[in-house]
This record gives structure tokens, sequence and C-alpha cells, in this order.
């Protein structure tokens, strides 16, 4: 599955379009946008999403704020320089391949799901909360054409957080879970500023056996 790029990053999030649409950049005649999605979790809490979308894709749509639709697509990753310090940052975004609008009678069970198969490419970081949660941080390579990857922050939880721990560098894996908005506050020089920072909550996850050399 590693070797198909449309199904080793698929993406589908339900929510309603939270900020207007915002002009990103041009490729081949083709103008990108981006926008905010509003996706609620199974609690009472909401995750906020960053959609990057073409406009061949919304074309006669009217995405208002508050439209209720559904994304299908890839969690993709890229370096941007922050303003602040100068240093790369990773900037992650959900680049969308179809949009469709959800009327408003019609009940989702899960309305945020990811599935990722990649490669573990740091190596796995083991903590605790102060309420005692087990969480390991991993980073995810997921190839992408043209000898592209894009790096994904993921977090495992309890048993999963245990079993991830024990990963090694290169070892590839596939797992299912949710993309989530998370803030932080993050202190400079005169102010305390807050962030949002997204990653992948696992679910489930496996380990992909390595294949026998071919003697």
């Amino acid at each position: 599955m590693a070797g198909n790029f449309l199904e080793n990053n698929m993406v589908a999030v339900i929510g309603r379009v939270f900020t207007e649409m915002e002009y990103s950049h041009e490729l081949y005649g083709e103008k990108f946008f981006n926008f905010i999605l509003e996706v609620p979790r199974l609690s009472d809490t909401k995750d906020y999403l960053p959609i990057t979308i073409s406009n061949r894709l919304f074309e006669g749509m009217r995405l208002e704020i508050g439209t209720r639709v559904k994304i299908e697509g890839q969690l993709r990753s890229y370096n941007r320089k922050s303003p602040e310090d100068g240093k790369n940052k990773l900037i992650l975004t959900i680049f969308a391949r179809d949009i469709m609008m959800i009327p408003e009678d019609e009940v989702i069970k899960n309305p945020n799901e990811i599935f990722l198969d990649g490669f573990v490419c740091k190596k796995p970081v083991y903590r605790t909360t102060p309420f005692g949660r087990e969480i390991t941080d991993l980073l995810i390579a997921v190839n992408r054409p043209y000898n592209k990857s894009d790096y994904i922050p993921v977090i495992a939880w309890g048993r999963n957080a245990r079993f991830s721990e024990k990963l090694e560098v290169g070892d590839h894996i596939r797992l299912w879970g949710r993309v989530q908005s998370r803030e932080y506050q993050k202190k400079l020089e005169n102010e305390v500023v807050t962030k949002v920072a997204y990653e992948v909550s696992i679910t489930r996850m496996e380990v992909v056996e390595k294949e026998l050399q071919k003697s």
C-alpha cells in the first residue's frame, strides 16, 4: 500500500466552514485557497482544521461560513520560515481532493477519520501528562509522488503509547485515527502568544512486517 500515493494518506472530515476563503497560491493556472473547517469531536469540543482547496473543486458552490461540508483528501506538510525567529516550521494542511455539501439533518457517526501508511523518521518520545495519561510522540514520513514525503506529527495514547515507544526509526507502520488541533502558549521576548498545533491522534495502529530479502 505504501507504493500507492493516493491510498497511503487518506483523510475524511465533516464540519462547517469557519473562516472566509483566503487565496494561497497558483500552480499551472490552478488557484488554491485556504480556510478553516470546524469539525466536532465525539465529545463536546471541536477541532479547527486548515483546508487547502483548488478553485476547480468548489466552483459553483457557495461555501459561506457555517456551510456543512464533507472533505476528502490527504494530510500534507511543508516547511515555512517563522517570521519570529527565521527558523523552518512544519506546517500541516488537509489538501482537498473532493468536497460535497452535507444536509443539516444527516447524522454523522464519525466526522473525522484518517489513515496513514508510512515510516517512523524520528525516535519516539514517551511521556506522561500531569494527570498520569501515557503519551508517545512520533513523526511519520508518508511517501508522495516525485520523491517527496509528508512529515506528520502523531500522538499515541495508553497501550498504543507503550507499544509505539519501542518503535525504531525506519519501522513501517499503518495507523488509523483523527486529525486534531491543539492550542498552546509560546513565550516571546515581551509577550506570551497562543498558537495552534495540528497532529494525528491514533486510535489503532499496526507494524508492517519487514519483507524477507531476496537471496
